[in-house]
This record gives structure tokens, C-alpha cells and sequence, in this order.
């Protein structure tokens, strides 16, 4: 929407780096030095990595270009804010990442590494964590970042008067979050400055996942005098310590970034700028890839609830310019749970077993998606244990609505938000709902913003929410907690179909607090992740592949399960 000296790590499932051409990359020499111990386990899927020092050194970097990258952002027509501790939709997540950075950030091989902070050390009981910033970290204007910078943009992601909420569901095991959040404390005791290039955080309870939290949108750094000097709407003038500056926003068409001359790793001078490109509304897909073919754009179908459409699969599939990865992405069905029929169990279950999965996929097409009948997709570690799913099965879908005495004929509406290939799926889903089970069901197509505000309003208040919606989970960080305890865990925040099981409950609360052995922290999750699936919590219908298009001028982007990484801007090259 998107949390020692230790980490844990996923390793991607699949790394597919695009294609090199176009000029000789400006020389950026990073040395680094560290002192690392690994211990590998569970079948390769995931590394604790403790990091003792990092230091790096970057060359100078040459006057500017005169290269532009073209970047489309489809199922956006504006963005409402670039405010970090606001924004929810990936794409922004995206283009906000490009201004603002924080104190870590993932490699090409999702594995967190410093960025705002040059090294960091954890306490014995692994709550307390000490960050020393970089020597001469700046913003963009040439200004100092000081600990008290971090500290006050962490403090604001957590501030309920800021109103974005995404820090309280990935900052909420700071040390004092919950009642500053909820408004019974007006400090924040885990954040602390210790001295102007030094940062404590200390934690509630120990956590594997902790630095991927940092590392997500709501742990970025700012200026607090750019804020606080800024008005309502700072953000539209922003500092930050990313690559790039918002240079112009041209409203409900693009931002159009430039160069930031202050960043640590040596500004990416070869660009002239990056024009991020507006491609909202149920056929904006198709808009991007019509340009993308006239050379309006150079970048499309780079976020996975937004993929090349898949009408046009079949004739680009084998260019050299398309790029396919597995990505951590869910599309599902969320039933209200706190409102009749969806708070009966058997009610969830048999429309969850009467959808056909495997017509569905091969309705979006060769190689657009796979088949989903759990919540993790394949490469988050825990994937792996086996799970049972409500399979696909006619006879057992009517008994089970015979046994709840539901009346089909009672009428009904499924939500969701008008992007790419929705409307495809949602109508595929009502007929076979018809077809199958005689079911009543009307699709609600809604403009992607409100259906974001009403997914908020179902949690808010389920009596008046919607019944139920399709839509669709992406990885913020590569952790099966992302997945079940941000997810369907009683009152969290992203539960916006109000599922509650004890059980579910107490085996994410376990698997949470558990930083050594992973074995047994993964069991726990599969468990949990187990009784979700049979109990509908979701109903998950398919995994989209990253499927995008990228110029063969383009180079120095990285695709993963989580999207694509650019892991030094230096590489990057345009036309």
C-alpha cells in the first residue's frame, strides 16, 4: 500500500538483469569493506547475515548528461501525495524512492545493505539496534543529515496527526509506538539521537524482519526543516538523500526528476532526467504499451498488479527488449468477514472452491500468471512447506452452501479497482460463480483511488464496508510476515476483511519474535498460513509474472521477486 548487526534475507527466485547496450557506463569505483559471517539454512532459501563495518569511498562523478528515461507508471493518473509516511500505491512507492532514501536498502539479491547509515550494531537481545550515519550524508540542498533528521521523520511515519498510517503497520514494534500511535503518549522513547551522526532504535521485541521494515517507504529520512518550513504540501519541493530531485511535477501527467549532485554514492550524472509518466485508468496499460512501441516511453509493465496486458503476450514474449520474472505478488478475493454471508466459514469455502484457477490463468495468457492456492507466493521464504488449498470442486462448493442454507439467489457485489486486466478477471470470476454455483454476483467497478478509500472504509467500519473485492498484495519486504501477520492477524492494520482466527493469531505471534531458529519460525508461519487458506482468510486466485518491456538501450536494472532493484544508477544508461 507497502517492516542485528543481524538480518534475515530472502534470495530472489529469479533475477533477470535487462539487457545491455547503448554507451560505455561513466566509471564510479565503490570500494567496500566488511567483515561478514553467514549462516545459510532452509534449503538455501534464506541468509542471517551479521555485518560488523562498512565503509565506502565513490569517485566523483562527471558534469551531466544529456540521457532522458522514460519510465511509465500504469494505474496512476496522480499521485495524491509524495509525502513517505502517506504513500500506499507501489508505483509512488517507487518514484518516491527515487527522492528519498534510508538509513538501509536492498542489494540485487534482496539482501539489506547500508545506505543513510554506513554501519550498525545490535544489543545482546537483539532489540537495540545503533546506526552511525555516513560522514558528509547529505540532502539535496546541500544540507547535513543529522540523527536528529531520522529521528524526526521515523517519529512522523508513526504520528497518527500525519494520517498516512503506513508507519503504524511497519514501525509498530518500535519501543513506545502503540500508544503514541493511538495518541496516549505524545513521545517516542525507542528513537533516539545519541549524538548528531549516531542513531539508536530500540524494539519491543526481537524481530528477524526489523531491518526490512526500515528499509521500506515510512523509515526514509528527512529534512525536517524542509518539512516544517514546507506547508501542506512540502512534498511537492522535497529534499531527500535518493539519487534524484523532483525537478517538476507536471499534475496528471508525469514527474520529471533530475540528478541529485549530493548523493553518497556519486550523483548518476549520465541522466539528464527521469520522466515518470501517468498511465491511469482500465486501459492505461494498454496507452503505456502503444507508446512504448511509438518510443514515447522506454520502461512499462514494471509493477506486478500493472503487467503488460495480455492480449499482447503472444507477440512480444520472445523480443529482446521483453522481461519475465516470478514476482511477489497475490491477486485474491477479501470477503468481509463481519458481515452477512462472508462470516460464515462454509459461505467463504465454496466460493473459494468454485472458481476454476486454471481456465482463469489460461485466460490471462501464456506466461502472465500462475495458479494460486495459498498466500505466499513462490520465492518468500516458507513457500517452500506445503499447503493445502480449497481446490477447485463444483459438488463440494454447493454442499457446503446447502449446509450454511444460503440462499443463491440473494444479490451481491464484488468491488474492485478499474487497472489492466481486472475487469477481465472480475467478470471471468462472476460467471463462473453463475455458471457454477447459480450465484447472484455483480461486479462494481471503482476509479483506483476510491477503491483504495473504500478498502479503508471496510476496515473502519465493516457494517458499511464492501462485501467483498478483488485485489491484490504486493511484497513490501521479502518475509513471510508480510503475508500473514500483515495481513490477516486480528485488527491489523491491512486486514481489511476483519478475518480473526486465535490460533492463526498466536502462531504469527510466535514465528514474529523468533531470530534464530528459522526452521522453527518457519513451521510456525506454515501453520498459521495453513488455516488461513482453509478458512478462506483469502481466497488467492493467481501469482502475475513481472512482465515488462524494456529498450535494449536500457541497462542496470534488476528484476526480482520484489520488482526491479537498481543497485548502482551509475550503470544505468538511456537514450
Amino acid at each position: 500500500m507497502n517492516l542485528l548487526k543481524i538480518s534475515t534475507a530472502a534470495l530472489a527466485a529469479s533475477l533477470i538483469t535487462a539487457a545491455c547496450g547503448g554507451a560505455t557506463p561513466t566509471p564510479v569505483t565503490i570500494v567496500q569493506t566488511s567483515i561478514v559471517k553467514e549462516t545459510q539454512v532452509v534449503k538455501q532459501t534464506q541468509v542471517v547475515q551479521q555485518t560488523v563495518q562498512v565503509q565506502v569511498q565513490v569517485t566523483p562523478t562527471p558534469a551531466q548528461g544529456t540521457q532522458v528515461l522514460r519510465w511509465a507508471l500504469e494505474g496512476i493518473n496522480e499521485p495524491s501525495t509524495l509525502d513517505p509516511a502517506k504513500v500506499g500505491d507501489s508505483q509512488i512507492v517507487f518514484a518516491a524512492g527515487l527522492i528519498f532514501r534510508g538509513l538501509v536498502q536492498l542489494d540485487a539479491q534482496l539482501r539489506i545493505k547500508p545506505d543513510g547509515a554506513e554501519s550498525w550494531t545490535v544489543s545482546d537481545d537483539t532489540k537495540t539496534y545503533t546506526f552511525k550515519l555516513r560522514k558528509d550524508l547529505k540532502f539535496s540542498d546541500g544540507t547535513a543529515v543529522t540523527a536528529d533528521d531520522v529521528v524526526f521523520a521515523i517519529t512522523r511515519s508513526l504520528d497518527p496527526k500525519v494520517g498516512g498510517g503506513n508507519g503504524a503497520y511497519y514501525l509498530s514494534n518500535i519501543k513506545g509506538a502503540a500508544d503514541f500511535t493511538a495518541g496516549k503518549s505524545d513521545k517516542l522513547p525507542g528513537v533516539s539521537a545519541l549524538d548528531p551522526q549516531t542513531v539508536q532504535i530500540t524494539l519491543e521485541q526481537p524481530s528477524a524482519y526489523f531491518l526490512y521494515q526500515l528499509n521500506f517507504i515510512t523509515g526514509y529520512i528527512l529534512s525536517k526543516k524542509n518539512v516544517t518550513d514546507g506547508g501542506d504540501k512540502w512534498y511537492e519541493k522535497p529534499v531527500g538523500t535518493g539519487p534524484f530531485i523532483l525537478k517538476e511535477w507536471q499534475h496528471n501527467q508525469k514527474l520529471v526528476l533530475t540528478p541529485n549532485p549530493y548523493y553518497w554514492a556519486g550523483a548518476p550524472n549520465q541522466m539528464k532526467e527521469v520522466d515518470l509518466v501517468f498511465y491511469g485508468g482500465d486501459q492505461g496499460s494498454v496507452t503505456a504499451y502503444n507508446d512504448y512501441q511509438t518510443g514515447a516511453v522506454d520502461v512499462i509493465g514494471a509493477f506486478g498488479q500493472t503487467p503488460i496486458p495480455s492480449q499482447f503476450l503472444p507477440q512480444v514474449k520472445d523480443l529482446p527488449d521483453f522481461k519475465s520474472a516470478p514476482q511477489f505478488f497475490v491477486r485474491y478475493i477479501g470477503f468481509n468477514n463481519k458481515s452477512k454471508p462472508f462470516d460464515d466459514v462454509k459461505v467463504r469455502q465454496a466460493f473459494a472452491r468454485g472458481i476454476d484457477k486454471t481456465k482463469l490463468v489460461k485466460l490471462l495468457g501464456d506466461g502472465a500468471a500462475r495458479s494460486q492456492d495459498r498466500i505466499l507466493p513462490g520465492g518468500i521464504p516458507g513457500s517452500e512447506l506445503k499447503v493445502d488449498g480449497l481446490a477447485f470442486d463444483v459438488d463440494a462448493a454447493r454442499k457446503l452452501l446447502a449446509e450454511a442454507k444460503f440462499d443463491v439467489t440473494q444479490k451481491l457485489v464484488l468491488s474492485y479497482g478499474t487497472e489492466g486486466d481486472n475487469a477481465k478477471v472480475v467478470e471471468f470470476i462472476v460467471q463462473e460463480w453463475k455458471t457454477n454455483l447459480g450465484l447472484n454476483v455483480t461486479a462494481e467497478p471503482l476509479e483506483l483511488q476510491t477503491f483504495s478509500q473504500k478498502l479503508t472504509d471496510t476496515y473502519n467500519d465493516p457494517t458499511k464496508g464492501l462485501q467483498m473485492y478483488y485485489s491484490v498484495w504486493g511484497a513490501d519486504y521479502p518475509d513471510a510476515q508480510n503475508w500473514l501477520s500483515q495481513q490477516l492477524r486480528t485488527d491489523v492494520g491491512n486486514n481489511n476483511g476483519h478475518y480473526s482466527n486465535a490460533d492463526f493469531d498466536k502462531l504469527v505471534d510466535k514465528a514474529d519474535v523468533e531470530v534464530k531458529d528459522v526452521t522453527a519460525r518457519l513451521k510456525a508461519y506454515n501453520q498459521a498460513e495453513q488455516i488461513g487458506v482453509t478458512e478462506a482468510g483469502w481466497l488467492p486466485l493467481f501469482s502475475p509474472n513481472s512482465n515488462a518491456m524494456v529498450k535494449t538501450y536500457v541497462t542496470g536494472l534488476v528484476f526480482t521477486g520484489q520488482g526491479i532493484i537498481i543497485p548502482d544508477w551509475s550503470a544505468v544508461r538511456a537514450q
